[in-house]
């Protein structure tokens, strides 16, 4: 197996363009800058590879025919409506299938680098749209890339694959996708469907007939910060990957869960962020002889937050952290400025946090973090024989 890491870019990424809309292209531009000006991409080891779109063979494997066909239909249908998609959370416009296909091929492109051996890690920042279900466009998201990819390693030969989800909403359209298939975990830490879209997620929800316990969800109370997030992701996410033995890790790594994001209620930093990053390459080193694929997924703090956090992502992937300290380039904060004038343009990759935690210990009295840890272990750890009430499992 290679050592280099893919990074799968190009600039017709950007296509994927909501239009007026909280899910703005700018914020991918604004990181692949970020990393450039910081030297992640040139780093030894480091491939960028162009996508191809997906073509129907590759999306069908988990969208129904009828939809692609409403996909294609839709921009040139000014009557058209159906399939979740003319709302205002997924608008219709120009291209909208191909700009999709091609996240998708992205997405697929940087799995299959890593299933083949071509590169140990690969990451597709415009990637991670979750919440599309097989015939319908949900959650600004049209195609389900993460599923896709998933899809054609299973095709590719793949027994195990582990899916963890730490963007702030519930990966809906993964769960559904795979609910039924033993041969993927899928792992969600999100803020509790109680108070945020889209309503799934509750720790109940284990996986389907003949895939029981492979379907593992944390529901975090609002304004839950890095210590009781890392202890809720250390307390579950280690135990239930060892107990799967993925032969490949794939990290939907959303930036919305941080404290200034618009459209949540938990506070994490990007010191938080970049410590999960770390866990999940660590755990891929363990268990799956690195090999890691990553995405992006949601993320609404377009320059105060998302390419500072997936800068960390690419830097954890394509080998040394960067330092929490470092500082932002003036070139980069000067187009972050002119790209969205008004912005709070962030000098340092830090939020100045610690994102230490205390370990989970079922004893005390619980508080609301640590009964939503307790939740989800009853549930799911008897269905993958393991102790829901002793700490080493």
């Amino acid at each position: 197996m290679s050592d280099d890491t893919v990074v799968v870019w190009d600039e017709s990424l950007l296509a994927y363009d909501l239009g007026d809309h909280p899910l703005d292209p700018v914020r991918v531009e604004l990181t692949i800058a970020l990393a450039r000006e910081l030297g992640i991409l040139q780093r030894p080891g480091v491939r960028l590879i162009k996508p191809a779109l997906a073509d129907d063979a590759l999306l069908t494997r988990v969208h129904d025919p009828r939809y692609l066909d409403a996909v294609r239909i839709a921009p040139r249908d000014p009557l058209f409506a159906g399939f979740g998609l003319g709302t205002s959370d997924n608008p219709v416009f120009e291209g909208m299938h191909e700009s999709s296909a091609r996240v998708a091929g992205a997405t697929v492109a940087a799995a299959e680098a890593v299933w083949r051996g071509e590169a140990r890690r690969a990451v597709n920042v415009a990637g991670g749209l979750h919440h599309a279900m097989p015939a319908r466009a949900a959650g600004f998201c049209v195609y389900n890339d993460p599923a896709v990819a998933i899809a054609r390693l299973l095709d590719l030969g793949a027994e195990r694959i582990a899916y963890v989800d730490v963007d702030v909403h519930h990966g809906d359209g993964v769960q559904q996708i795979f609910w039924d298939d033993p041969r993927v975990l899928t792992v969600s830490l999100h803020e509790t469907p109680l108070a945020l879209f889209p309503g799934t997620g509750f720790p109940d929800e284990t996986g389907g007939p003949g895939a029981a316990g492979t379907a593992v969800n944390i529901a975090l109370p609002p304004g839950v910060e890095d210590a009781g997030w890392q202890r809720a992701f250390h307390a579950i996410v280690p135990s239930v990957l060892r107990a799967f033995r993925p032969q490949l890790l794939f990290a939907q790594c959303g930036a919305d869960a941080h404290r200034v994001d618009p459209l949540a209620d938990l506070h994490l930093s990007v010191d938080g962020q970049r410590a999960t990053y770390l866990a999940l390459r660590a755990l891929a080193d363990e268990l799956c002889d690195g090999r890691w694929v990553a995405t992006g997924g949601g993320g609404y703090a377009l320059v105060e937050v998302v390419p500072r956090a997936w800068t960390h992502l690419l830097a954890v992937a394509t080998g040394a952290p960067l330092e929490p300290a470092t500082l932002v380039p003036p070139a980069w904060r000067e187009l972050a400025a002119s790209r969205r004038p008004g912005s709070d343009v962030p000098l340092r990759m830090t939020d100045d946090i610690d994102p230490g935690y205390e370990p989970w210990q079922p004893s005390g009295e619980p508080n609301p973090v640590d009964r939503a840890i307790a939740a989800t272990r009853k549930a799911v750890f008897p269905l993958l024989g393991l102790d829901p009430h002793d700490p080493r499992d």
